[in-house]
């Protein structure tokens, strides 16, 4: 049997009239009329007034979120524990500290109510926040209104994490406009691919064009190379953005096609118990369900658990994989502060991230449904 991927590239069949045109031009670097055109319409598409930087992936640009906030060493910057380490390393680079705050039960996101706790504790502690990175953990916005009050009353500035969550709403407003910055992914996994790529979303032209700057190595206005700051190369470059452009025709589409693989797992799990799909808490959010996962409840009545029904679907040939583990339990985050209680720590032990791609065919969703039903009812 072919295996069943849990989220892989899907080509819309315009990428390589962008891809050829850029060859016919040799625009073969990092920058071009496809770089151009794939941030133009990322700010049509987000809208809201943004401005995009396109880069070569969404932790160079978180990286370069913390450098424009000012993010130096010995600072502290919070970040919700459950979520995957691109969103805590960038901390790290810039020799800062993270601290890490647990989730909610709702979305699976940061708890407002902890994450006050642990901005009241750093102040307490003479060390107040430079940031907040906030998840919209797999396409699901987080507590956005909630979040937003914390932040503004502590004067503290939020790095929107939009790397799961682009074509997500809330109030019918597109996530990555609701942070001071946000960022985006286009890895091969993501609802559009650039390959490898990622993206930056500002509040303003002018920070965006230091974002540019600093990703395409700081270079000083001179007839020579003269640099004045240190530079980094992450830039997009005009091929991958090119793959971007084609895959901004599909989008919506894509989107469209994930929600609907969310509501045939809704379906399939309508009638046990033991197992809820994460969607939606009410009208107001709007997830892309990019990945859809699930979580068990009462493991014990069937002795069904998270991995046994991973390594039931991996004897079928369809892949799953355990929810992020939280970074607070990561061994190379081991030493760093953490505030909550254990609701990301039982999402990991019971939660299941399940095949969502939008190329899904319809004979790989009668197997899926097949392998989960017969693993469940086999116990």
């Amino acid at each position: 049997m072919d295996k069943i991927w849990l989220s892989s590239p899907h080509m819309g069949g315009e990428e390589q009239r962008f891809i050829k045109e850029a060859f016919d031009a040799n625009w073969i670097a990092p920058l071009g009329p496809n770089v151009t055109g794939f941030e133009q319409d990322l700010e049509r598409y987000l809208g809201n007034d943004v401005h995009v930087a396109a880069l070569s992936s969404g932790t160079a640009a978180l990286h370069l979120a913390l450098i424009l906030i000012g993010v130096k060493q010995g600072d502290e910057v919070i970040c919700q524990s459950m979520t995957f380490s691109a969103s805590a390393n960038p901390i790290v680079y810039q020799g800062a500290t993270p601290i890490f705050v647990d989730s909610e039960p709702d979305t699976w996101n940061m708890s407002p109510q902890f994450l006050e706790e642990a901005i009241k504790d750093r102040i307490k502690k003479g060390k107040r926040p430079k940031a907040i990175i906030a998840v919209h953990l797999y396409g699901m916005p987080y507590k956005v209104n909630e979040i937003r009050a914390i932040a503004d009353t502590y004067d503290i500035p939020i790095i929107e994490d939009s790397a799961e969550a682009l074509g997500s709403s809330c109030n019918g407003q597109k996530c990555g406009t609701f942070g001071d910055y946000a960022i985006l992914s286009f890895n091969g996994n993501k609802i559009i691919t650039t390959s490898g790529g990622g993206a930056l979303v500002t509040k303003t032209e002018e920070a965006k064009q230091k974002a540019i700057f600093l990703a395409t190595q700081a270079r000083d206005a001179a007839p020579h190379y003269q640099h004045s700051h240190i530079g980094y190369n992450y830039r997009l470059s005009n091929i991958a953005a090119g793959i971007g452009r084609g895959q901004m025709l599909v989008l919506d589409e894509h989107v469209a096609l994930r929600r609907k693989m969310n509501a045939f797992y809704q379906e399939v799990f309508e009638d046990i118990d033991e197992v809820s799909v994460l969607t939606e808490l009410d009208d107001a959010s709007y997830s892309n369900h990019w990945l859809t996962a699930i979580v068990f409840g009462r493991v014990i009545a069937r002795k069904v658990d998270r991995e046994y029904l991973r390594l039931g679907l991996e004897k079928e040939h369809i892949e799953s994989r355990p929810l992020w583990k939280p970074m607070h339990l990561q061994p190379v985050f081991s030493e760093c502060p953490y505030y909550g209680e254990k609701v990301s720590e039982t999402l990991f032990d019971q939660g299941l991230c399940l095949p969502s791609g939008s190329n899904t065919t319809k004979e790989q969703l009668e197997r899926i449904k097949n392998a989960l039903i017969g693993i469940i009812s086999a116990v």
